[in-house]
């Protein structure tokens, strides 16, 4: 087809041009990424591995020297002077700087800065003759949850002042009975971990940091990673049961992150370390954003050719395509609006517009004149169902007001001309063919009085009217013909007609219910009232051609159907012998 000549152009440059580079923008960023992951991953754990044998090195040589305390001649015989009664107060003078001596030769040997103190339960200490430290947090956690390694703290007991300290603490006992007598406590400075640990970077966000098992830092650092990220992170590694170093997703909202681990010879401590995935990969990222954007360069100046190279034929042929949408949904001052200009060297294309643009004006003007001329026949069809019902009515009450008349009942012949006259002012409104569901109901009403004179006590007529229904406007006469005809065949097998009228509105749906308790219908009738109703075009004509039994109830639904069209429907419900309920349907537009 010819106007799919710009698709094809198109179609052609995308496959050529812009499907390869869409395909590379995804492909190699992705392989990219794979490969820059897995490297960030193995660098990363080897940088933390070689963190945690430093960490590893210096807390075994914490230990050692703690172990190395506690066996010591000088120790031992320090716990017996403290233990003896009799020990001299020059003895244990002399013991306390033996001790003092020893620790200092320890710490002199150590490069680490290093410190000792021993803390004995009576209160007394090595370097200070201060007996509070038994209130102090790390003494607590100490005796209270055998705690050894302690996070960062000021040590006011330890030989070098005004410096942070990491601490491990191990019981002191008598070799010989077993008895503890106190705590051996290894101090080393933190700033040895938190300096080495400052020197590793992961990328310019990502940190690492040496962790206890609550997700607190053990060092001086500044935790910048989110506490639920730490948290997670530290409660999937709880879970693990073995593993002593890996990688770990952590998702926190919309945010990736990548979570390193390293189990430590420090039970109580963990190394974490944390990097958002987006920063890993910014750079990878930036290519494939770079990418796209050159596809979509590439794509719009594919747009610009296949317009510059079908502008002569496409555009004008995908304006004329436009304007026959609008014509196929009848809007032909629309599809006038979008057809292309043509000029003279267009030759076929020009000649297919021009004359798609005569046969619309011909077909607009074929069509207005068809609907009014319909509109003329409809309206025509409505006003003869109309004056259908007058003279069916008046010969009806005209044959009462004889019949009472005959008996000399003169009130009563006074009685239903007066019904008349006010049925007949209603009947002669014609400044609308639309009243109220109330003023309807009053017709009805004055319609009762003549038929309840001519019948006497044999027909019993409810009105059942819903208050909310009566400003409802419909149209003239829908309900007399039916109670008109519910009247006479009930009394036509049966000696007490019982007729019941109802109104009543559900959401936008407006119901009428005529029932009576008459001969009734059979089946094969309800069936063909019914199909009849289905038939737009013939129910007028049907109308206007019936006589006799069926031309109150033709009567009512042709003037529905031609008024309300598809918004109009109804059923019939009846048993012979029992009696015929028929319901109008109207559903309601908005403001009716």
């Amino acid at each position: 087809m010819l106007f799919s000549l710009r698709s094809r152009l198109m179609l052609t440059f995308f496959i050529l041009v812009i499907v390869p580079i869409i395909v590379l923008s995804i492909v190699i960023p992705y392989q990219s990424t794979g490969m820059m992951e897995d490297q960030i991953k193995t660098s990363t754990l080897q940088t933390m591995d070689q963190y945690t044998l430093y960490i590893n090195s210096i807390t075994t040589q914490a230990e050692e020297m703690a172990k190395q305390v506690l066996v010591n001649p000088t120790t031992q015989e320090l716990l017996s002077s403290q233990m003896g009664s009799t020990t001299k107060l020059e003895e244990k003078v002399i013991m306390n700087n033996q001790i003092k001596e020893f620790l200092s030769s320890i710490m002199v040997n150590n490069s680490n800065g290093i410190s000792i103190s021993i803390f004995l339960n009576d209160g007394t200490t090595t370097w200070v003759n201060n007996r509070e430290f038994v209130t102090s947090n790390w003494f607590n956690a100490f005796s209270d949850g055998a705690q050894r390694w302690m996070d960062t703290h000021e040590d006011l007991y330890e030989p070098f002042e005004g410096r942070r300290v990491n601490s491990y603490l191990f019981p002191l006992f008598d070799i010989n009975t077993l008895e503890r007598k106190g705590v051996i406590k290894v101090n080393f400075p933190t700033s040895l971990l938190e300096d080495a640990l400052n020197e590793i970077k992961l990328g310019e966000t990502g940190r690492i940091y040496l962790l206890n098992w609550d997700g607190k830092s053990v060092l001086n650092q500044e935790v910048l990673t989110k506490q639920t990220v730490i948290e997670s992170g530290i409660q999937q590694l709880k879970e693990k049961e073995s593993g002593s170093k890996g990688v770990i997703n952590i998702t926190d909202g919309d945010d990736e992150h990548l979570v390193f681990y390293q189990r430590l010879h420090v039970k109580d401590w963990v190394l974490i370390g944390e990097v958002p995935q987006d920063e890993l990969f910014s750079k990878i990222n930036s290519l494939q954003k770079n990418l796209l954007y050159i596809s979509l360069f590439l794509f719009l100046l594919t747009i610009l050719a296949s317009i510059g190279l079908s502008s002569n034929i496409a555009r004008p042929l995908a304006k004329l395509a436009k304007s026959m949408r609008f014509i196929e949904k009848g809007d032909f001052s629309g599809g006038k609006q979008h057809l292309p200009l043509i000029s003279s060297n267009q030759s076929e294309v020009g000649y297919v517009i021009k004359g798609f643009s005569h046969m619309v004006d011909r077909l607009e003007k074929l069509i207005k004149t068809e609907y009014e001329e319909k509109i003329r026949r409809k309206n025509a069809e409505y006003k003869a169902l109309l004056l259908q019902i007058n003279p069916h009515f008046l010969n009806n009450t005209l044959e009462v007001l004889g019949g009472l008349a005959a008996q000399g009942r003169n009130h009563e012949v006074m009685d239903v001309s007066e019904s008349l006259g006010r049925m007949m002012r209603y009947s002669l409104q014609s400044n609308s063919d639309l009243v109220s569901l109330e003023e309807e109901i009053k017709y009805i009403h004055h319609f009762c009085e003549i038929v309840k004179l001519r019948y006497e006590d044999n027909v019993s007529i409810t009105i059942d009217e819903d208050p909310s229904v009566r400003k409802i406007r419909i149209i003239k006469f829908i309900l007399q013909p039916l109670v008109e005809n519910a009247v006479k065949y009930s009394l036509e097998g049966k000696v007490y007609a019982n007729i019941r009228i109802s109104a009543k509105k559900s959401d936008d749906v407006l119901s009428i219910v005529v029932e009576d308790n008459g001969i009734g219908m059979s089946p094969q009738v309800v069936a063909n009232l019914l199909e009849e109703g289905k038939t737009d075009g013939l129910v007028s004509t049907e109308v206007l051609d019936s006589t006799g039994r069926g031309i109150g109830f033709r009567n009512v639904i042709g003037r529905l159907k031609l008024y309300y069209e598809d918004r109009f429907w109804y059923t019939i419900d009846s048993q012979v012998g029992e009696g015929t309920k028929i319901t109008l349907y109207i559903k309601l537009a908005e403001g009716e």
